[in-house]
């Protein structure tokens, strides 16, 4: 028979789990970059039909402090140009900032895509067992929505899912393995799915060919259906986990950056 002393413990034990319990899920050591990395991109504009060299990206992390909190930075640039950037502009900067167990505080972005211009932005507080995240979106001057949105699962936005998934373990995966995560687009969490496609061989456009994890990031709505593929990347199967390919979904169409050089990596 279960005593009221048990209880008391077990209740206890609910209660920790339940005010620390995201908090632990969010927490992930960071194995694979330091501050200081710096990637160039060459940009290749995929819409339908037309598919082109367009411009130049990158991708850069740096040491911050994030409202008192020791914290990385991270900034991507998306920058079309030539005929490419003619036909459908894109000049895109994301920023976010992620504290050293990789859980997100804060992601912007500002997005000239076509002819729209977009301010978005996300803070991220943990409080407890919740996660509360403001979600805030702009739209060529038009305020789309300014609300509060809690969940009790850890959750991740355009950038901070990349070191994220840099610091995934893949060890004995199969091709269609997947990892479950939360993801926010625009206001709302939804479920997003982290899928293990294999090793290959890439040519990057600094001449170096690399062996690479291949994943796809694919969305999916409540009801999981309405899939989409939000993000894809491939890896070095390396400690670095260096983004070699990050193929990024559009309103229309998509945009791909292959990696034209890279400096200050954590590893040789």
């Amino acid at each position: 028979m279960i005593n009221q002393k048990t209880i008391t413990i077990l209740v206890s034990l609910f209660l920790l789990f339940n005010v620390t319990g995201v908090d632990a899920q969010c927490e992930l050591a960071n194995t694979a970059f330091a501050s200081g990395e710096d990637i160039k991109y060459d940009l290749y504009l995929n819409l339908g039909l037309f598919n082109a060299r367009a411009g130049r990206g990158s991708l850069s992390v740096t040491d911050a402090n994030y409202r008192g909190e020791n914290a990385y930075k991270m900034v991507m640039l998306f920058n079309t140009s030539g005929l490419a950037g003619n036909i459908y502009t894109v000049n895109d900067t994301l920023t976010s900032f992620i504290d050293k167990d990789l859980r997100p505080l804060l992601f912007t972005k500002e997005a000239f895509e076509g002819k729209d211009y977009s301010v978005e932005r996300q803070s991220y507080t943990y409080d407890g067992g919740k996660v509360k995240i403001r979600a805030f979106r702009t739209m060529n001057g038009k305020e789309q929505f300014d609300e509060v949105v809690t969940t009790d699962h850890c959750t991740y936005d355009y950038l901070s899912i990349l070191p994220y998934i840099r610091n995934l373990n893949y060890e004995g995966m199969k091709s269609g393995d997947r990892h479950h995560i939360r993801f926010i687009a625009g206001r709302k969490p939804v479920n997003m799915y982290v899928y293990y496609q294999g090793i290959s061989s890439v040519k990057a456009n600094n001449g170096k060919s690399y062996e690479v994890i291949n994943l796809t990031m694919t969305i999916l709505d409540d009801a999981f259906s309405n899939q989409k593929d939000a993000l894809k990347a491939s890896l070095t199967n390396d400690k670095n986990r260096i983004p070699v390919i990050i193929d990024t979904a559009l309103k229309i169409g998509s945009i791909k950056a292959v990696l034209k050089d890279v400096s200050g990596t954590r590893y040789p």
